[in-house]
């Protein structure tokens, strides 16, 4: 099992969700994020913002899945046909172990 973490703009995530619906993925947790890239933040006039907004997306999937929701993120998070700095990044970790706490079952 893979835990897949999409850092996306906010105004990408009901797309995102929508096409990772549509691809068999429903089970995503959403959280609001506050932080900053490579781009290190935006000024603008004389105000420099640091911490943008951003939304994570979290999704547990078995290891044969991973390509396809990363290509649906991939597809759908990105600005215009070549992307933008701040479009996000995806992260990929291992899971060990998941439990449905309802009824104790191991795994997805």
């Amino acid at each position: 099992m893979l835990m897949v973490r999409a850092i996306i703009r906010p105004e990408k995530t009901g797309v995102v969700l929508s096409e990772m619906l549509s691809g068999g993925f429903s089970a995503v947790t959403k959280l609001d994020v506050y932080g900053r890239g490579k781009q290190k933040g935006i000024k603008v006039g004389d105000i420099y913002y640091d911490e943008l907004p951003k939304v994570m997306l979290l999704c547990i999937v078995n290891d044969e899945d991973k390509d396809d929701v990363v290509r649906i993120v991939m597809k759908n998070a990105k600005t215009g046909e070549k992307g933008a700095f701040g479009d996000g990044r995806i992260f990929i970790s291992p899971v060990e172990e998941a439990y449905t706490i309802s009824t104790g079952k191991p795994g997805l």
